[in-house]
């Protein structure tokens, strides 16, 4: 059997597509960009086309066609797989195929939920349930990949929001990390928001469980649209007396980390797992790509963070002060999107609190997500400027080529350097991992 993949380069079809890799498919795919998830791929097998998308990329005889939902209607290879009756699905609907035949874990949340699924996944590896796993980001557990095969009914997944994708999902836990005002794009409003995710909990069987944060500011809402449920209701907070031991066995530094590995436990407790088992897991774990992930030591500290949602930017700059308390805290910014900058920008320009010194680039643009209007509406300068006014210093870079030179000349040993952004920010790592003169 053949698929094909459009969008392969995406963090979440990536993963899908090792899936069926593993599962006996001839698998190929296509991305507009090279990437470390692209290169990864074609070093097991997978025959990948760079560039714009082109109808000859496709084998006329492929079963199946998944494409990423941030693809148009009007992409080539979609339309000929259409003149050929080639079957179509978006990555939801192609995923939501394989979690009907698993007993499946899903993590949603607009926050949180690559950790959460990654230590729900390990938990349940070092209990022995041997889960596969399809997780937004790549784990070093799983030899730095974002998908596991496991021999076990168990699948863990991460459930998106975005394009309300998850209502695709028919899962029998559901663990629902935090929701926020995000995909602001696709949703009208916090209030479509959360309808969306009691939607998509009104997925659950009458023996299905749904787990809750009921630290989040919005999860009351939450507890009321599904108060005559008829799966099981669970909460969990950071004032359990959990807590202590948490915050003493894990490694990854952070109260969200903290909020993180209580959803976990909740979750192992679902399922029967000994907390023993689970602290165990949860004290081996030394975070996943990108996420807080730090990249070396000396002469300076450098690490590569996926946040580009002020929540997300206030959490991580917290959780490194946390761990860092005495240094400064140098942080390199690629906005992510202009319709999220523009509708978050009095948020953005009060999450850098916990940095010494900010480094924005130009905002990185989503392809097929933008709006002209917005876009002549907003920008990084602006957002530079504005922050400025808080009493930071803060620099404006357009280009990230341009960042490595600038940061070489300012930074200090003992300074920590932070990379942060869901854009290709994360590239320029490697020229910065260097020593000082």
């Amino acid at each position: 059997m053949k698929i094909h993949f459009v969008g392969i380069g995406g963090i979440g079809v990536s993963a899908l597509s090792r899936y069926y890799l593993a599962h006996g498919w001839q698998v190929s795919g296509s991305d507009l960009s090279q990437s470390e998830l692209t290169d990864n791929l074609k070093n097991i097998g997978i025959e990948i086309h760079i560039g714009e998308h082109n109808a000859m990329s496709l084998a006329k005889d492929t079963n199946i066609v998944v494409y990423s939902i941030a693809v148009g209607e009007d992409n080539l290879e979609l339309q000929k797989a259409r003149k050929l009756n080639i079957k179509t699905q978006t990555y939801p609907q192609a995923l939501g195929e394989i979690v009907k035949k698993h007993f499946t874990i899903a993590v949603c949340g607009a926050h949180g939920k690559g950790t959460t699924t990654a230590l729900i996944s390990l938990i349940m590896i070092k209990a022995g349930l041997d889960p596969s796993v399809i997780i937004g980001t790549n784990l070093k557990e799983f030899d730095n990949t974002n998908c596991r095969i496991g021999k076990s009914e168990y699948l863990v997944v991460e459930a998106d929001e975005y394009k309300k994708a998850f209502l695709n999902y028919w899962p029998k836990i559901i663990v629902n990390t935090n929701i926020d005002k995000e995909h602001l794009d696709c949703y009208q409003d916090i209030d479509e928001i959360s309808q969306t995710f009691i939607e998509f909990f009104n997925h659950l069987p009458e023996n299905g469980t749904l787990i809750l944060n009921n630290d989040n500011q919005y999860t009351l809402w939450l507890k009321n649209g599904v108060k005559n449920s008829k799966y099981a209701v669970q909460t969990y907070s950071t004032a359990q007396i959990e807590i202590k031991e948490i915050r003493k066995i894990l490694q990854i530094p952070g109260k969200h980390n903290v909020s993180n590995a209580l959803a976990a436990l909740a979750v192992a407790r679902s399922i029967s797992i000994p907390d023993k088992i689970s602290y165990q897991a949860m004290s081996e774990f030394n975070g996943a790509w990108r996420r807080m992930e730090i990249i070396q030591q000396r002469p300076f500290v450098l690490i590569s963070d996926y946040a580009h949602h002020p929540t997300e930017v206030r959490a991580t700059l917290q959780g490194i002060k946390e761990k860092f308390p005495k240094q400064k805290i140098i942080v390199v910014f690629q906005p992510h999107q202009y319709k999220r900058t523009f509708y978050l920008f009095d948020e953005f320009v009060n999450a850098f609190n916990d940095a010494d010194e900010i480094i924005l680039s130009k905002i990185y643009s989503v392809a097929g997500r933008e709006s002209k209007e917005i876009m002549e509406k907003v920008n990084a300068e602006k957002l530079a400027e504005k922050i400025k006014k808080t009493g930071k210093e803060v620099f404006f870079i357009k280009e990230i080529s341009d960042i490595p030179e600038f940061v070489k000349k300012r930074v200090q040993p003992d300074n920590i350097v932070v990379v942060m952004g869901a854009g290709d920010i994360y590239k320029i790592t490697k020229e910065l991992s260097f020593g000082l003169d």
